[in-house]
């Protein structure tokens, strides 16, 4: 296993070499069932808390992973979630109970290790506390709250219970993410001063999540667990009060990491934003959104951009960090990594020999030395990519992380405080939209 905290350096050698060790027989299997035989003999007792869309995701994620043992899935569609989870985890070897109610999991459950918590962003800070208190180990979807008071209460809760609580930010578990802040930025500065970030998350426009109707969550049920009906049970990212909205589901993901790569949070956003396209009276939260935060580093002032867009595809998700020697654009999808050097920067051979960069090819070359026939055109600089093979499921790693820092062989990678401070600089983007002005962060407020 290769350990991913922030002081690990992963050069090209070592990380082929123990991938290749580590994750062969994992990526040659879809599955791998709890009795397979494997080296490590520690198994974790787990429970699955919320089992839809993001509660599969992250099960299938941990199918992948030797010595989990699920012995209990909780979700209160009975009928249609709870069953295809409870029913794939029993093909798969797992001997587990099905629950509709989260604290009768808990009081007939007495022989877990930790909970995956995958419900709606306003149940997490309820589940996530009591899960604690009940002496689990959590692993918690961001956002971590809808609120700030529900994020300050599960920092609390792991501070009064010493219980290890991994928000689920998994870009501070993956291997590109970490090689290009431990190398590419803090050992190389291959960037330069950085003066800009450009970042987006754009979708194309998509219906409302359906639901068969013959497998309707009753009325009654849906109102005790704080649903107005099945559409918003269906669809609770977009109205308030139970999500955040585009801004905070997906753009968590990428303002989390401008402030890891800057090393600070930010001291100002301004946004604009509004519901321009979809119903306002199904879509309460913002379609589109525009910020613009503004960062003071150890180097000068960052102004970082952040779009997200629910009308169209166009270029994806990414993040793109600017210096005055060169760029640098990540993603979780890893055909769009690359590292662009200034033609005025030094050279980066011995980065190139070094492994932290791989050389462009002879045709990318070329278009550096292209001819320029006319004074405002700019050309682009040649790609370098990263010498990073990345296959696993996105969510696989930053489960690793938490499995192994229960285990004591690691150390979390997105803990509490961590979780908190991007929930503070996520959750005021929406409140800066609704002010229609600049607004300014405490530094204080990032702490608890």
């Amino acid at each position: 296993m290769i350990k991913k905290d922030s002081n690990t350096n992963i050069d090209r050698r070592n990380f082929l070499k123990l991938t290749a060790a580590a994750g062969a027989g994992i990526i040659l299997s879809p599955y791998i069932k709890t009795n397979a035989q494997s080296s490590v003999t520690n198994d974790l007792n787990v429970a699955l808390l919320g089992t839809g869309s993001q509660g599969q995701v992250l099960m299938n994620a941990c199918l992948k992973i030797p010595n989990i043992k699920f012995k209990a899935v909780c979700d209160i569609w009975q009928d249609y979630n709870q069953k295809r989870a409870y029913r794939l985890l029993k093909k798969y070897g797992h001997e587990l109970n099905a629950y509709e109610d989260y604290r009768e999991m808990l009081a007939k459950e007495k022989d877990l290790d930790a909970v995956i918590v995958a419900t709606p962003d306003f149940w997490h800070a309820k589940h996530a506390v009591d899960c604690m208190e009940a002496g689990l180990h959590v692993y918690c979807e961001k956002e971590m709250s809808n609120t700030l008071e529900g994020a300050r209460q599960i920092v609390n809760a792991a501070r009064r219970t010493g219980r290890l609580v991994q928000i689920g930010h998994q870009r501070r578990s993956n291997p590109n993410y970490i090689h290009c802040y431990n190398n590419l930025i803090q050992d190389a500065g291959l960037l330069g001063k950085i003066t800009t970030i450009n970042g987006q998350w754009n979708r194309s426009v998509q219906p409302d999540n359906g639901w068969p109707k013959n497998k309707a969550i009753p009325n009654s049920v849906l109102r005790k667990y704080g649903f107005k009906n099945m559409n918003q049970h269906r669809n609770w990212r977009w109205y308030k009060g139970l999500g955040g909205g585009p801004i905070v589901d997906l753009g968590s993901h990428q303002i989390d990491i401008y402030s890891w790569f800057l090393n600070t949070p930010p001291v100002s956003v301004i946004a604009s934003g509004g519901t321009d396209y979809y119903d306002p009276a199904t879509h309460e939260w913002y379609d589109t959104v525009l910020a613009t935060f503004k960062y003071k580093t150890d180097h000068g002032i960052v102004r970082a951009f952040y779009q997200t867009i629910t009308t169209n595809s166009n270029q994806g998700y990414f993040e793109t960090f600017m210096g005055d020697q060169g760029a640098l654009t990540i993603s979780e999808s890893a055909g769009r990594v690359g590292v662009f050097k200034e033609a005025t920067a030094p050279a980066w051979d011995q980065w190139v020999s070094k492994g932290i960069v791989v050389a462009p090819s002879e045709e990318a070359k070329k278009v550096e030395t292209k001819a320029i026939l006319d004074v405002r055109e700019t050309v682009a600089p040649p790609k370098h990519t990263l010498p990073i093979e990345f296959n696993d499921p996105y969510h696989k790693p930053h489960l690793e992380n938490f499995f192994n820092s229960i285990r004591g062989k690691d150390k979390l990678n997105c803990p509490v405080e961590i979780g908190y401070e991007t929930a503070v600089a996520v959750l005021k983007v929406n409140e800066a939209i609704k002010a229609k002005r600049e607004i300014r962060f405490n530094k204080n407020e990032f702490h608890i």
